[in-house]
């Protein structure tokens, strides 16, 4: 296939360019340790043959990142599932926008889920440039069918970055036949209130032509709600909030990212659900005669209002819920034994919470604060 050059920093790579970049990667001391730490069983030749042997992107993440990620879920978790019954036409290309809990974990999973139910092929994933910490990352995630969201630019560069990505999403869509996953916001929801930033559609829209509806409904976009019962860096996200409540100036390093990334994978996660909904073209072309500015607004709150409906609410979530809002609504929603096991549960993660000044308090609310979220907009998205 013929790829505008424009695209070759930022794109996933090409078949032609994988047999170097596989040697690069073996080379790679630092990529060794890697995979020896997260496939300790298995020969580094052994994997390093398999590699050597795939063909395209696709191969790759069958025959390593399938079997890898599935590990992840019988070990790391309760079950997995997901629904894409929404989708009648399995072979046309879509944009899954999704909430976001977890960078590496959230379009890994679709990408198996889709897989398991019957669709040709997974996702490219829009991964930012601020996690690409190593020679070997930015490599890794440009094979697993990742293309670049570059952060670190100045506001005039940023807007020829945002223009350019957009017009990668929409001939991934259009010309590649490729589906694309993007979060609905830059970065993760640190409270899991989940909410789709305007200004993601609005660089989704810079792409394509036309009127905004025709470029939007060009990328056939489905939101997902994806559930993880428990949180793996609940803690974490807790503990950032004070440190930024207590440092103004306070900045995540390098080492925070890399920790929260294998906390997020290597974590327990309880069950999880993704649940892929209808292509929202439909609904797009009644927003069609709107002015341009509550476009973007009213397309926001649609996105919004699927994912928050077809959250899949767990006990933990109505624990906290009840427990912020001091009352008991959703008494019928769990048991005894279920609100022993979420203190439990609770306590364990504010144990790991190493702060000279833990605020134990204020930490706890925060966490709870992150699993009511989700039952509080649920309840708000079903009864509009």
């Amino acid at each position: 296939m013929n790829i505008p050059a424009e695209f070759d920093e930022i794109r996933p790579y090409e078949p032609e360019e994988l047999p170097q970049i596989f040697e690069e990667l073996i080379a790679d001391p630092a990529f060794q340790a890697v995979v020896s730490s997260v496939l300790p069983n298995i020969p580094l030749e052994k994997i390093f043959a398999t590699l050597r042997q795939c063909k395209t992107n696709l191969d790759v993440q069958k025959n390593i990142f399938y079997s890898l990620l599935h590990g992840i879920m019988d070990k790391h978790s309760d079950g997995f599932d997901l629904d894409a019954s929404a989708i009648p036409d399995k072979q046309a290309s879509h944009t899954f926008i999704s909430n976001h809990r977890d960078i590496v974990l959230d379009p890994g999973f679709l990408s198996v889920g889709l897989l398991d139910n019957g669709f040709p092929t997974t996702v490219e994933i829009a991964i930012g440039d601020n996690l690409l910490i190593y020679p070997w990352i930015k490599k890794l995630v440009r094979v697993n069918k990742s293309f670049i969201v570059q952060r670190t630019l100045s506001m005039r560069q940023m807007l020829e970055s945002s223009a350019r990505m957009s017009r990668y999403i929409h001939f991934a869509i259009t010309e590649k036949k490729e589906n694309v996953w993007i979060a609905q916001r830059e970065g993760r929801a640190k409270d899991s209130d989940d909410r789709t930033q305007e200004s993601v559609l609005k660089m989704l829209a810079m792409g394509g032509g036309g009127h905004i509806i025709d470029r939007l409904k060009e990328l056939n976009i489905a939101p997902v709600s994806i559930s993880y019962e428990y949180d793996p860096c609940d803690f974490l996200k807790a503990q950032e909030m004070q440190q930024k409540r207590d440092i103004p100036e306070f900045k995540k390093s390098q080492e925070d990212d890399l920790r929260n990334m294998q906390t997020g994978i290597f974590g327990y996660k309880g069950h999880v659900h993704f649940h892929v909904t209808a292509c929202i073209n439909e609904e797009l072309e009644q927003l069609r005669n709107l002015p341009k500015t509550e476009i973007f607004t009213r397309i926001a709150q649609l996105i919004d209002r699927r994912i928050h409906a077809n959250y899949r609410l767990y006990p933990g979530n109505y624990i906290a819920c009840d427990e912020l809002e001091g009352n008991n609504r959703y008494a019928d929603k769990y048991t005894a034994a279920d609100k022993e096991r979420f203190e439990t549960y609770l306590q364990q993660k504010l144990a790991l919470i190493q702060l000279p000044d833990k605020d134990e308090a204020f930490l706890r609310n925060r966490i709870l604060t992150m699993y009511a979220n989700p039952v509080i907009n649920h309840r708000k998205a079903t009864e509009e």
